[in-house]
């Protein structure tokens, strides 16, 4: 079976991305995006979707993080797009709910080539340090758009901004894991259109 990987590179006067990309990994990750909070979260993801994962980023967060951190969705779901390469065989769908003490994520995932994001994320605590925590709905959302997936991200309670959006890495990890893992029983692409 050939490996799944892509490494991707984006470099635009506001920020420089490069990633290397491997969906049957152990979930051995190398994160450096000069943000600590997404770094901790990328590497979350990592691990617990089973991705190896290389990605080195800087921008002009002098200005401000944004665009950063939506360029990393960009990049991190057009790696995963061509990693994916044909989808032959993939369990496609995967719904689940994460808890992390108080907070609770639920998490539904269709690699569909339809990209859409719902996010009902309600934020206590609207920073984590100096970041501002509302940008990752611009990472979830980029990422979809060039991951060509559906996401629907609901947090129905939880008192904790740092619990809250790790339930939901961790949650969104574990879908991947599930939804590109391959079914022998599956034959081809998992659509009645015979394309996705």
């Amino acid at each position: 079976m050939p490996l799944r990987q892509a490494h991707v590179e984006r470099t635009t006067s506001e920020t420089s991305i490069t990633i290397d990309i491997t969906l049957d990994g152990t979930g051995a990750s190398n994160i450096q995006t000069t943000i600590p909070f997404l770094d901790h979260m990328l590497t979350i993801l990592a691990k617990h979707a089973l991705l190896n994962l290389t990605l080195q980023a800087s921008g002009d967060t002098k200005i401000d993080d944004h665009h950063l951190v939506e360029d990393i969705g960009i990049t991190l779901g057009d790696a995963f797009r061509k990693a994916l390469g044909e989808k032959q065989g993939i369990r496609r769908f995967a719904s689940l709910a994460v808890p992390l003490d108080e907070s609770l994520a639920n998490i539904t995932l269709d690699i569909s080539g339809r990209p859409y994001l719902l996010y009902q994320v309600p934020l206590p605590q609207p920073q984590i340090k100096n970041f501002d925590l509302c940008l990752f709905e611009e990472f979830f959302r980029a990422f979809v758009v060039n991951a060509a997936i559906t996401l629907h991200i609901t947090v129905p309670y939880g008192q904790n901004s740092h619990h809250i959006i790790e339930a939901i890495f961790k949650g969104i990890a574990k879908a991947i894991e599930h939804a590109i893992s391959k079914d022998d029983r599956i034959q081809g692409v998992p659509s009645t259109k015979g394309s996705l």
